[in-house]
C-alpha cells in the first residue's frame, strides 16, 4: 500500500460508479473513477454544480463516461426518487461512494424531514440511499460501498436520546457525531452483509484535512475556521491527494471489508492510503445496533434480506 495512488487503479471499464457529492473529495473521486474508465454518475442537489462537475470530468478526460443525477441527501423523499432513477437508469452500481457533506453551520438547521441538518445530510441520506441501492448491489458481483467519516469522528459521540441535537445544538459535536456514525454504519454494514450473505462489501474512508470548500459553506469564510481555511492553505493537503483512502478503498484488490483507511502521515491529517485507528466509540456493536434500528425507523427504510421496504418517517 506504500504510497498508493490513482496510477495504481486497476481498469475499471464495464465499471458502474455512483458518487454523493459535487465538489471537493467527490469531484476527485468521480475524476479518478472516471478516468480508469468506470461510468460515474455524480450525485448532488444542486443540477447547475452537477453540470460543472460533468463538464470538469469530461475536459479532463476525454470520452468520459460520466452523468449527473438530481438527489438531494436532507429530503428523503429525493433520495429515494433518485434511488429510483439510478436503478432504472444503471442496471447496476459496482462502487458507491456516500461521500457529500455539510460542517458545523453555525446556528441549528432543520431539514423538510425534521432532522438537524449535518446528522440527515451527512449521515442518515446515505443510510437511506444505501439501502433504496440495495437490491441493486447485491446483484452486483463484487460491489463496495465506501462511506465518508473524518478526523472529528473520535470526538463524537452517538446520542441516541437526543440525535437531532435538539437539546444544546453545537456545531461541531453534532458534526462528529455524523461522522462517527457514518463510519459505524460502514463497520456495522459489513457484519449485516455477512451475516445475511448481502455479498455487498463495506469499507470507511477519511480525507484527512483537505483543501475543499466544505468549511466555508458551512461555518462560514468568516468564521474562524474559515478563516483558518483561507490564509493558511499550506495546512490543507489538496484535494486530491485527500481522495486516495476513499479511492482505495473504492477500488484497490487488497483493500478489506470492514476496515478503515486515511492518510498515513501528521496523524491522519495528511499523506497516502494506510489502515486509520478505529475510534473505540466506533467499535461499540451494541450502540452500533440500536442506532441502526434507530436509522431505519427515521428514514423508513429496511435492509432486508431481500430488499429495502419502504416506510413512514419520523423525526426523533
Amino acid at each position: 500500500m506504500a504510497r498508493w495512488t490513482t496510477a495504481d487503479m486497476p481498469d475499471l471499464a464495464g465499471r458502474v460508479a455512483v458518487v454523493t457529492g459535487t465538489g471537493g473529495i467527490g469531484l476527485e473521486d468521480a475524476l479518478a473513477l472516471a478516468r480508469a474508465g468506470a461510468t460515474t454518475i455524480v450525485a448532488g442537489r444542486n443540477p447547475a454544480k452537477g453540470a460543472q462537475a460533468v463538464d470538469r470530468i469530461l475536459r479532463a478526460a476525454g470520452g468520459a463516461k460520466v452523468g449527473f443525477e438530481l438527489l438531494d441527501l436532507a429530503d428523503l423523499g429525493s433520495v429515494a426518487a433518485g434511488a429510483e432513477r439510478l436503478a432504472q437508469r444503471l442496471g447496476r452500481i459496482d462502487i458507491l461512494i456516500n461521500n457529500a457533506a455539510v460542517m458545523v453551520p453555525p446556528a441549528r438547521q432543520v431539514t423538510a424531514d425534521g432532522f438537524e441538518l449535518q446528522f440527515a445530510t451527512n449521515y442518515l441520506g446515505h443510510f437511506a440511499l444505501t439501502g433504496h441501492l440495495l437490491p441493486l448491489l447485491r446483484a452486483t458481483p463484487g460491489a463496495r460501498v465506501v462511506s465518508l467519516s473524518s478526523v472529528a469522528a473520535p470526538r463524537g459521540a452517538i446520542r441516541l436520546d437526543d440525535l437531532q441535537f435538539e437539546r444544546g445544538y453545537q456545531p461541531m459535536p453534532a458534526y462528529a457525531q455524523s461522522k462517527l456514525a457514518c463510519l459505524m454504519f460502514a463497520l456495522e454494514f459489513q457484519r449485516r452483509s455477512d451475516a445475511m450473505a448481502w455479498g455487498v462489501t463495506s469499507i470507511a474512508a477519511h480525507p484527512g484535512v483537505s483543501r475543499t470548500d466544505l468549511i466555508h459553506n458551512g461555518a462560514g469564510r468568516r468564521s474562524l475556521p474559515g478563516m483558518v481555511r483561507s490564509v493558511l492553505p499550506f495546512l490543507f493537503q489538496p484535494a486530491a491527494q485527500g481522495a486516495l483512502p476513499t479511492l482505495f478503498a473504492a477500488t484497490a484488490p487488497g483493500a478489506r471489508g470492514g476496515a478503515y483507511y486515511g492518510p498515513d502521515g501528521m496523524g491522519g491529517l495528511r499523506g497516502y492510503p494506510t489502515l486509520s485507528a478505529v475510534p473505540p466509540r466506533a467499535l461499540d456493536e451494541e450502540i452500533a445496533a440500536r442506532l441502526w434500528e434507530a436509522s431505519e425507523r427515521l428514514c423508513g427504510v429496511r435492509f432486508g434480506a431481500a430488499a429495502a421496504q419502504p416506510e413512514t418517517s419520523a423525526a426523533a
